[in-house]
């Protein structure tokens, strides 16, 4: 599949002055399918189901020439869905999941848009597309379902999700969700994880479990690993000493960044390499995304997995 280019309806600064959440979510989809040299989407469905009237727009090869030559009438072949496949986007809204610094966007709106754009992508597909948000524990649970209309019911809980302040402080505990997540999801799906791993360095043994507990129930799963690249990847803060807080816990630190820019960096590369390492041993696919760039190599994992479910 051809890398998008031309991708400016993905631009995170433009859609950040965009307060729709489904407006949002159908401009990035639309811009990234614009940008693909072929759209992926012919592949999804081979079984015929019933025909519809031709509206201008629909591709040639799927009109009904015999039909035609019958009717003198242009009627458009649909089809149905290859597979019954569910979808489950897992999201961390967790207190560090707002963090944003000079991004255009939060984590958590990232998070949210990337969300809707894979809900969208999902309903336009005819699949059944549901949503769960967590902290430390699961708080939103939004069964999947692929009724068009769905998607209001859906986008609706992402707009209010964003907007929440909490004011009790929640950290992230990512592990135990999954394996709630696991046990209480029945049917094979495709569970699609958002989340910036912020979780005690402890914790990343049982999270890796717990990932593997879904894979163990026949689950495909898709890790993304949103961050602000700048600072929580190549530590890029201003040269004096600074006050760090760590919104889960309170802790403080002070230090001056450059004495500890290198080896920041290179435990943060060490850590990614290992998780993504250990997802790859599993067949889970880990994608490493950034706060200030565009949402097409989110949507390209996703195509991708989603296709080799077929």
């Amino acid at each position: 599949m051809a890398r998008p280019t031309a991708l400016q309806y993905l631009d995170p600064a433009a859609l950040s002055r965009l307060k729709n959440m489904e407006l949002r979510a159908r401009l990035i989809v639309e811009g990234f399918i614009t940008g693909l040299h072929r759209s992926p989407y012919h592949g999804f469905s081979v079984e015929f189901a019933e025909h519809r009237p031709y509206n201008p727009g629909d591709e040639l090869r799927h009109i009904d020439w015999k039909v035609y030559a019958k009717t003198d009438r242009f009627y458009v072949k649909q089809y149905e869905e290859e597979t019954n496949l569910r979808h489950y986007v897992v999201l961390d809204t967790s207190p560090s999941m707002r963090y944003r610094y000079r991004a255009p966007l939060t984590k958590l709106e990232y998070g949210a848009y990337l969300a809707a754009a894979l809900h969208f992508l999902m309903l336009r597909q005819r699949d059944a597309t549901g949503l769960i948000a967590f902290d430390e524990r699961v708080h939103t649970l939004i069964p999947p379902k692929s009724k068009p209309g769905y998607l209001h019911t859906l986008l609706t809980h992402l707009e209010r999700l964003v907007r929440l302040e909490d004011a009790e402080t929640r950290r992230t505990a990512v592990a135990p969700v999954l394996h709630e997540v696991a046990e209480r999801i029945h049917r094979r799906s495709l569970v699609v994880l958002i989340t910036d791993l912020f979780d005690n360095r402890s914790a990343h043994d049982e999270l890796l479990r717990a990932l593997r507990h879904l894979r163990h129930r026949r689950h495909e799963v898709l890790v993304f690993h949103v961050l602000e690249g700048a600072t929580e990847r190549r530590f890029e803060l201003p040269d004096r000493p600074l006050r760090l807080v760590d919104v889960e816990t309170g802790e403080e630190m002070t230090l001056h960044p450059a004495q500890f820019r290198d080896a920041y960096v290179q435990a943060v590369q060490a850590f990614t390499e290992q998780f993504r390492r250990r997802c790859l041993e599993h067949r889970i696919d880990f994608v490493e995304l950034d706060t200030g760039q565009p949402y097409d190599t989110a949507l390209l994992a996703y195509l991708n997995k989603r296709q080799r479910l077929h």
